[in-house]
């Protein structure tokens, strides 16, 4: 129990300081949530100032003991407001005011289409149909059940239910099927559909009318017979069943393949707010040499609010002494100030941190990030760039798992080089994603009709030095979302 007992108290010196936990929360964050999180903080605490975008003739602030990291003197009471006051600082006129700069209109919310939902745009079209009371209510509780993908996702007998105790509603599993069957001929075909099977059906169904002068037959023939079959792509015992040809086959297949197995996504997509990849780091190269940028929104302008600073003064310039209202009205200027300090003191570690952090990232890598070239990229684990940098590996995945490089090959997600190694025949060591590219590539070049089993892919890789056991080319084929032979056939 002493034992014990000396562990956790040893665990409970080496506890986080708030500080620190600040830190290492502001590393987590990406670039693209930062700006929303920097509004927050100036938003809660008023000690907290962005520099207005108008002031760009006011001298930057480059020394370095400001990466210096203060957040180790939390337990320090003394409270220099010079740390954070310049020479050159905004005069007080411009912001004593109020803590609103003309810029401020900019960042009020700005509206912004979201589009109608997926089941709206079903119940909209129930307006066309000529439904009674009982089968509407009917047929919203249905679309209610309809996924984003556009299929029912309850049964009729637990419906029936729902109307029932929900509704005070008694409805026959034929009036909820006579119902279904109105939603399932809404756009888009194939919605309301219970499985694959029914959604390519429907579709199939819908095309036949609306393309009369196309046949259908044959496809409809094979996911109502041999659905089980195609889905396995047994094709030989399709043609062997149905007693038809290779060409009818691929003829029937091909009109297949062109319908949509999602057929809600084709709807509720263009309600959805597209998001873009706001890269947190900029490579660019120049005549063999890199060049590493911080993208900018990841260095705001941040100070002291001068209003509040100047409340400091004053009072500190008043000897008289204090009532008790004015002692706790310091207590607070102070507590703000001195939460802002750390605030402005955590994004500058953020910078600090992650450039020194990506910049030792680039040079590991320094061969693929001049030539693009997957098979360049060298075995790397955060263990390797934690030793570099001399940070601790969490520190070191903090950055890695949310951030994102723009290189002259396109944008990456920065955990995406890391990887374990492998030694080849001749004892180099050479990183996972190499093989993995060239299993890819040998993938990407097969012959589609005869597609390569696992076992053929171990052998291709053994041939050109990679001796790995076809269970790792399994798991390598599986990590890159490829299916196995017999899937990847084609007619």
């Amino acid at each position: 129990m002493g034992k014990q007992g000396l562990i956790q108290k040893l665990a409970l010196q080496q506890k986080l300081s708030p500080q620190q936990i600040l830190l290492m929360k502001m590393l987590q964050i990406p670039t693209i949530a930062l700006e929303q999180r920097i509004k927050q903080e100036i938003e809660e605490n008023p000690a907290l100032d962005e520099l207005p975008d108008y002031d760009e003739n006011e001298p930057a602030q480059s020394d370095d003991d400001d990466f210096k990291n203060e957040l180790d003197d939390s337990e320090s009471d003394e409270f220099d407001l010079k740390d954070y006051m310049g020479e050159d600082d905004i005069p007080g006129y411009k912001l004593s005011a109020n803590n609103y700069s003309p810029d401020d209109n900019d960042r009020k919310e700005i509206p912004f289409s979201g589009g109608k939902s997926f089941h709206d745009f079903l119940i909209s079209q129930l307006g066309l149909r000529y439904l009674s009371e009982k089968q509407a209510i009917i047929a919203e509780t249905i679309i209610g059940n309809i996924d984003e993908s556009g299929y029912l996702r309850r049964d009729i007998p637990a419906m029936v239910d729902d109307l029932s105790f929900s509704q005070n509603i008694f409805a026959t599993p034929a009036e909820i099927n006579e119902v279904l069957s109105v939603i399932q001929d809404l756009d888009p075909a194939g919605v309301g559909a219970r499985d694959l099977k029914e959604c390519l059906l429907l579709q199939l169904k819908r095309n036949q009318t609306d393309y009369p002068e196309e046949s259908f037959d044959l496809s409809i023939l094979i996911l109502e017979r041999y659905f089980d079959e195609f889905s396995k792509k047994h094709y030989d015992k399709i043609i062997k069943k149905a007693k038809i040809t290779d060409t009818e086959l691929k003829e029937a297949i091909d009109q297949i393949l062109k319908l949509n197995p999602k057929p809600g996504n084709s709807i509720s997509e263009t309600a959805k707010t597209n998001h873009y990849i706001i890269p947190d780091f900029i490579i660019t190269a120049h005549n063999g040499e890199l060049e590493l940028t911080l993208n900018s929104k990841n260095a705001p302008e941040l100070r002291l609010n001068k209003t509040y600073v100047d409340m400091i003064e004053v009072y500190a310039l008043d000897k008289s002494k204090k009532t008790k209202q004015q002692r706790e009205t310091i207590q607070f200027i102070k507590s703000k100030i001195e939460s802002a300090k750390w605030f402005i003191d955590a994004i500058k570690q953020r910078q600090n941190t992650l450039m020194v952090t990506m910049n030792a990232i680039m040079e590991y890598q320094k061969d693929y990030f001049l030539t693009g070239d997957e098979t360049r990229l060298r075995p790397m684990i955060l263990k390797d760039i934690a030793d570099i940098v001399n940070l601790d590996i969490s520190t070191i995945s903090r950055v890695a798992n949310s951030k994102y490089v723009q290189t002259p090959f396109g944008t990456f997600l920065l955990k995406s080089f890391f990887s374990e190694s492998m030694q080849t025949d001749t004892g180099e060591e050479v990183s996972t994603r190499e093989i993995k590219k060239i299993l890819q590539d040998c993938i990407n070049e097969e012959n589609k009709s005869k597609p390569l089993t696992d076992d053929q892919l171990t052998v291709i890789l053994k041939d050109k030095g990679y001796n790995i056991a076809r269970r790792t080319v399994a798991k390598y084929r599986e990590q890159l979302s490829i299916p196995v032979a017999r899937l990847r056939k084609e007619l």
